[in-house]
């Protein structure tokens, strides 16, 4: 028995997720998750880095840096809540705040993806083994880097009743679909399209305010079919299987496009509309791939918006549409904790990435590893 502790910063910008989870052999139990939000001036900061109208290299390099000591804080937080001691953990699994991530080569670009948050920091600040930068070694091998969670939801996850459809809504939206008894090499995972991203952006925009709490102003709206018609021509939503994406396709500036496009629709319908973008993108993913029964399962930030969560039921209704608190677990947490797992299997020289998901040619050990 072992404890690590797992460091989640995604595209939504919310802070930092950190699980400390317990280690059995192969079994992982959430001890504790605690949320570090970014300061205004942090935040602003990684908005910066991430459009690249306002990034340059000096503010990347600082921040990498800055955000490693915001990572190593974290830990120590945790371990002190715990009454523990970081240097007894295992070790520390810690994605990193992705600036860019670049999937295949276009453009005269390679493909390629950039994660910050300085390994060696946070092993010095923690006095423990660091597991970081996860994505660039699939890609090496052909992959596109992402999703990046299916194998620990292969583990987690996996059921011997029914398909089991893991549908992380976080900034981005991404599925990871484990087929009923499915071995690992049957898993398929992709990227659906925006999760709360567009909604995020389009409340800081009307109402200055983070992200759309409780769909407060979601149900308030009407659906605009030409909006909606329009969200849903985006070239990505018809690509096929294996598939990401990013804020590099449905950032602010997208938004503001859109924004620009429509000037006559009122604040709460365009929440709205985008809402039932999100969900209409996750059910024109999945659809192709139901075996039924199946139990589409939704964590991350997405979970806690109830207009949402009844648009997704509506669109699949013969779908039984939970969310990670209705079987016990967290939907916070989700991602921290498969940190962990992902960085175990590195700890033990095994492989955690999963072909049929990313495109990779073979299977190869993830991540990238930092000794104290």
């Amino acid at each position: 028995m072992s404890y690590a502790v797992g460091i989640m910063s995604g595209t939504s910008l919310d802070g930092i997720d950190v699980a400390l989870v317990k280690i059995t052999g192969e079994t992982y139990e959430l001890v504790d998750f605690q949320s570090y939000s970014f300061e205004l001036g942090m935040k602003e900061k990684i908005s910066r880095s991430l459009a690249k109208e306002t990034s340059d290299v000096e503010l990347i390099c600082s921040l990498n840096f800055e955000l490693a000591y915001l990572f190593g804080d974290a830990v120590l937080k945790i371990c002190e809540h715990n009454k523990m001691n970081s240097s007894d953990l295992e070790f520390v699994a810690s994605h990193g705040q992705t600036v860019y991530h670049h999937p295949k080569n276009a453009n005269g670009l390679v493909s390629s993806t950039l994660q910050i948050g300085e390994s060696s920091i946070i092993a010095e600040m923690t006095k423990t083994t660091v597991v970081s930068d996860f994505r660039p070694r699939d890609m090496s091998v052909g992959g596109q880097g992402a999703p990046i969670v299916p194998f620990s939801e292969y583990v987690m996850y996996r059921s011997q009743t029914s398909q089991r459809i893991l549908q992380n809504i976080g900034g981005i939206s991404n599925a990871t679909i484990i087929p009923k008894n499915g071995a690992l090499d049957k898993i398929v995972a992709f990227d659906c399209g925006p999760g709360n991203m567009i909604i995020d952006e389009l409340c800081r925009h009307f109402y200055n305010e983070e992200y759309d709490r409780d769909g407060q102003y979601g149900t308030l709206g009407t659906v605009n079919e030409a909006l909606l018609q329009d969200f849903m021509s985006h070239p990505f939503i018809a690509k096929p299987a294996p598939k990401t994406t990013g804020r590099e396709e449905f950032g602010k500036q997208y938004v503001e496009e859109m924004l620009a496009k429509y000037p006559d629709i009122s604040s709460n319908d365009f929440i709205k509309t985008a809402t039932l973008f999100t969900a209409k993108a996750i059910s024109s993913a999945v659809t192709p791939y139901l075996e039924l029964p199946t139990e589409l399962i939704v964590g991350g930030g997405g979970s806690y918006n109830p207009v949402l969560i009844e648009l997704l039921k509506e669109e699949l209704p013969e779908v039984k549409v939970m969310i990670q608190e209705d079987i016990g677990l967290s939907s916070d947490a989700k991602e921290a904790v498969a940190m962990v797992v992902l960085g175990h299997r590195t700890i033990n020289k095994l492989p955690s990435n999963v072909p049929s998901a990313t495109g990779a040619s073979r299977d190869v050990i993830l991540g990238k590893v930092t000794y104290y």
